[in-house]
Formats: structure tokens, sequence, C-alpha cells
């Protein structure tokens, strides 16, 4: 495996033995759960929120566009000023700042300011995506920081498969207001856990130049954020208005169920890619890319069968789920090749277009909803994951090497 690491010898956090260290690792999950939960908690809770802030639900919504917007400006920039922060300080920082703005935002009656909350939670968000996979890589022993990351990065389908359903229940039962403070909550929790059990880690020297502007250059770096691009793009199309699309089948009722069988499979795919990646990110990534295209080829066609709209559901989560991981690895591992600090700056820039790549697929697949209905939607999804399949087994295998 290569040594992505900007500043430190791994042998300094990685411990003796060649067990991961489960509670640090934990800890970061439990940070990626709160900055994907954070994110899409306001769709299950978009009448209430309008109604408690006095605006329409279309309004409301917005709350998560400007999250996504507030990540895809700040992430790049603010990863390269903060390089030479000590690592556990600045996720303290980051987890402290979601804390704060999850507050603000349960307290609130007044909209711009709620929308001032959720664009500060967004820069919390672009500087803890670009930072916790670096820093599960460098928590695990040597040739098991691809399951460290997997470990870190199981957050994301627990948030989208328990978490959101949970919240819209508690908001349902006590008040959108409740999930949020229930939320900030576990984020206090989290300082204190963080605290407790994170190792320290040192940020990049100064003066050992800006990686931003070189990273682009390295091999395998550019191949990964083109194919985070447009498969985040491809994905967010079709899942953003996946309840959209259930009820064009007369299957609105059953989308909970829908998206637990879809949330299910993607904590699958975290097992799977967790314990193979160190060998097989070439091949995981190509299986990754071909389960979602015929998941989204079996909407397109056959979704004229409730069954088969399930078995969709579970390919695409058994493609997506491990997507995250597989990115993050490849652009880790192949930025890290060009030495100090262009590991963080090849992972800030693909959180930048991981968020536009959202915000993108959000605003495209409304238009396509409005212009050409629900049916358009997973054949979007699986015209544009040909190029993205495409480059994956074309690419260097710098960007997708195979061990």
């Amino acid at each position: 495996m290569v040594n992505t690491q900007t500043s430190a010898p791994l042998t300094e956090l990685a411990p003796a033995a060649r067990r991961l260290p489960m509670s640090p690792l934990l800890a970061l999950a439990t940070a990626v759960f709160i900055t994907s939960l954070t994110e899409t908690l306001p769709a299950g809770l978009l009448p209430a929120m309008g109604a408690g802030l006095g605006v329409g639900e279309s309004a409301a919504g917005q709350t998560v566009t400007i999250y996504a917007l507030g990540t895809a400006l700040t992430a790049a920039p603010l990863t390269a000023a903060t390089a030479a922060w000590r690592r556990k300080r600045l996720l303290l920082t980051t987890v402290a700042g979601f804390a704060v703005a999850n507050g603000v935002t349960a307290v609130s009656s007044d909209y711009t300011l709620t929308m001032v909350a959720r664009f500060a939670a967004g820069i919390a968000a672009g500087l803890a995506w670009a930072l916790l996979a670096g820093y599960a890589r460098r928590l695990a022993p040597p040739g098991q920081e691809g399951r460290a990351i997997a470990v870190a990065m199981a957050g994301i389908p627990v948030a989208l498969s328990l978490g959101v359903p949970a919240g819209t229940f508690l908001g349902s039962a006590l008040g959108w207001r409740t999930a949020f403070w229930t939320m900030t909550a576990l984020t206090v929790v989290l300082v204190g856990w963080i605290a407790a059990s994170v190792p320290d880690a040192p940020g990049r020297r100064r003066g050992s130049g800006e990686p931003g502007q070189r990273v682009l250059r390295v091999p395998g770096v550019a191949p990964v954020l083109a194919v985070t691009l447009v498969y985040v793009l491809a994905h967010t199309v079709l899942y953003a208005y996946v309840s959209a699309f259930l009820d064009r089948l007369g299957m609105g009722g059953s989308t909970d169920a829908v998206l637990l069988v879809f949330g299910g499979a993607s904590l699958l795919s975290i097992a799977v890619v967790g314990a193979r990646i160190h060998r097989h990110l070439r091949l995981l990534s190509i299986a990754s890319v071909l389960l979602v295209a015929v998941a989204a080829a079996v909407l397109a066609l056959l979704s004229g069968s409730a069954v088969l709209v399930y078995v969709a559901a579970a390919l695409w989560g058994l493609g997506w789920g491990g997507a995250p991981t597989l990115l993050q690895t490849a652009a880790g591992t192949a930025g890290g090749k060009a030495g100090d600090g262009a590991a963080d700056a090849a992972q800030a820039l693909l959180v930048t277009l991981w968020n536009v790549a959202m915000a993108g697929g959000g605003v495209a697949g409304g238009v396509l909803l409005d212009r050409f209905g629900a049916a358009a939607l997973p054949w979007t999804a699986l015209v544009l994951l040909v190029p993205v399949l495409a480059v994956v087994v074309i690419a260097r295998r710098d960007a997708f090497p195979t061990r």
C-alpha cells in the first residue's frame, strides 16, 4: 500500500499489533454519520420545517442545497489554510462546528439565520470530509489502510438507511426541532469521545509547498476525480427523486422499505469493500459501477414488477455502498505519490467535486422530472454511468491499482 501520509511516519500513530484501533475508527465513523445525517435530515422534515420557518417546502428544501454549497465552495481553500493544524485539533473544531450549527438550526425561527447555520454546517462538512479518510488511513497498521477507511465510511450508509428514517420519525413524533437537538447532543458526546480516544497527528509542515497546485498533474488523480464527479451525479439524479419515481410506479407507500433494502445492501457493500480493498481496488471499482448500472437498467426497463424494484434497490446498494471508500482510497493513494500534503489536497478536491455533483444532480433531476417525468431518471443515470465505467476500465493503474 502506498504511504499517503503528509507529515509523519505511519508507525507514529499505528498500533504495533495488526488489529485495527476500533474505538478511534468508530469515533471517526460517528463523525461521518453526523456529517451525512446533518446534510440529509431536512429531506424528511420539509413540511414541518417550512411551517416552523414560515416558508414553503421548496424554500425549506434549499437548506439541503446551501449545505452542499458551503462544502463545495470552502473544502479546498480551507483544507489548504488549515494544513499545518494538528489533526486532532482540526477534527475537534469541525465536530464542534456541527454542534453549534445544528443547535442554531434547532432554536431558529428565522429562515435567514437557519440558512446561515446550514451554510456553516456545510463548511464544517467540507473540512471533515477532507480530513476523515486520511485520518483513518494514518490510524491503521500497514496494509490495512483500506479497511480502516471502510470502517470510517460505514457512517454513510448507516445515516442513509437508519438515521434519516429515525430522524424523520422523531421529528414527526416530537417536532423537527427535537431531531436537530438530538443531533446536537450526539455531537457533544462525540467531542468527548474524540478527545478521549483518537490519537493526535501533526499537520503538514509550513513551507512544504501548496500540493493543491500540483496534485492534478499527478498520474491517477484526474481520472479518479472525473469518475467521482460523474458517478455521484448519476447516483444523485436518481436517488434525490426516488420517492417521485416510486410514486409513478404506485409504490409511494413503500419508499421506506425500498430505501431500507438499499441501506442494508450498502452496509454489506461496505463490509465486502473493507475486506478486499487492499488487494482489489480496481476490480471492486469496476464491480461498483456495473452494479449501479444494472440497477438503473432494471429500473428503466423492468420497473413494472415490484419484486424487481426491490432487486434493483439491492443491486444499487451493493454497488454504491462501498463507492465513497473506493473513491477516497483511490484519490488518497494516487495523490500521496506526489509527497507532502498532496493526499489531503486530492481528498479536498474530491469532496468539492462530490458536493458539486450532488447539487448538480438535484437540479438536473428536478428539471428532468418536470420536463420528461420520473421515467427519465434511471435512463439518465444509466447514460452517465457508461463513461464512468469506461474511465475506470481504461484509466492508468495509478488511478485504480490492482495489488
